[in-house]
């Protein structure tokens, strides 16, 4: 059942078909359910507890498919994936042909052992680092006790070893408010987050992405157990912004799962909405033609509700 039925107008009814590009310029590839943590707001629910991971032949077909065609990013993301067997072997056999590599992390994995922040920095990677908030009151109601101290450990790292002050270490932050509530202006936001974290800890990055917390994985089972769903629906539906639509993610992607099935966004994998036809990733041939009709259903409202979500 891809979500709970509530008394709402169905996002296809009100957004209509959403045509992606022929031409994906992002693969994003979520390589792994594993996690040293166990976020609130997942829509994956990750956990320690988790055992998914990609194996070496799906791997390879992603790095034979990422390279012959021309996509430009590749996005790595789990899970935590730096927890994946894979990780490494990605960046490594894609530096050379990606323009760009982006790995998200949630910072505090690079406080136990194995994981090495320099191996970033040796493959000029992006890191988009999940920061709830920029107190650590309410950035350890959301990650757990102590997380807010471990994550700015690892950003005062990370800015010793240049990134957010070197052009070719960026490092940006992605934000999701606390519950069910929606992010406010993206810039605004940014703009305090710098001025805290500055302030307080002496802390610098270069941009902070807001995310809208989707009602769908732990936050969906939250929402439903508190009797929240409903009202939550309809506060995404109400701030429904056609805008929005001509900057969804899902328009310059394709999203790949652990085992190779194609998605259009993040969100619809955690959620087994599949790319038209149910392609995997051994069904790419050089030059395919990823043109398609988006994929979606009530829980895209997140990404098109206020100011859109990054």
């Amino acid at each position: 059942m891809i979500g709970k039925k509530t008394n709402i107008t169905p996002f296809k009814e009100k957004a209509k078909d959403i045509a992606s590009r022929a031409n994906p310029s992002t693969m994003q590839v979520n390589i792994t359910r594993k996690c040293n943590l166990a976020c609130k707001h997942c829509h994956l629910s990750c956990s320690l507890s988790r055992k998914e991971d990609m194996d070496f032949d799906t791997a390879n077909l992603v790095i034979e498919a990422f390279k012959s065609n021309g996509f430009k990013v590749l996005d790595i993301t789990g899970g935590a994936p730096e927890m994946s067997d894979v990780f490494k072997y990605l960046i490594e056999n894609l530096r050379d042909y990606a323009k760009n590599i982006i790995v998200r992390t949630n910072l505090s994995i690079y406080l136990e052992d194995g994981y090495d922040l320099n191996f970033l920095k040796e493959n000029n990677i992006e890191v988009f680092a999940s920061l709830p908030f920029y107190e650590k009151s309410k950035a350890d109601k959301v990650r757990g006790d102590g997380n807010y101290d471990k994550s700015i450990i690892i950003l005062k790292r990370l800015n010793e070893m240049g990134y957010g002050y070197d052009p070719n270490l960026r490092l940006n932050l992605v934000y999701n408010p606390a519950g069910a509530i929606l992010p406010g202006n993206q810039k605004d936001l940014e703009n305090l987050f710098k001025e805290r974290l500055k302030e307080d800890q002496g802390v610098v990055f270069n941009n902070l992405y807001s995310v809208t917390n989707m009602p769908i994985g732990r936050l969906k089972d939250w929402l439903i157990r508190t009797h929240n769903y409903d009202r939550y629906m309809k506060k995404l539906e109400g701030a429904f912004n056609y805008e929005n639509l001509k900057s969804l993610m899902c328009l310059d992607q394709i999203s790949v799962d652990y085992n190779g099935d194609i998605y259009d966004c993040d969100f619809n994998l955690s959620i087994g909405l599949k790319a038209k036809d149910n392609l995997n990733i051994k069904d790419i041939t050089p030059n395919f033609d990823f043109k398609r009709i988006i994929s979606s259903s009530n829980h895209c409202y997140g990404c098109t509700a206020g100011f859109g979500s990054s």
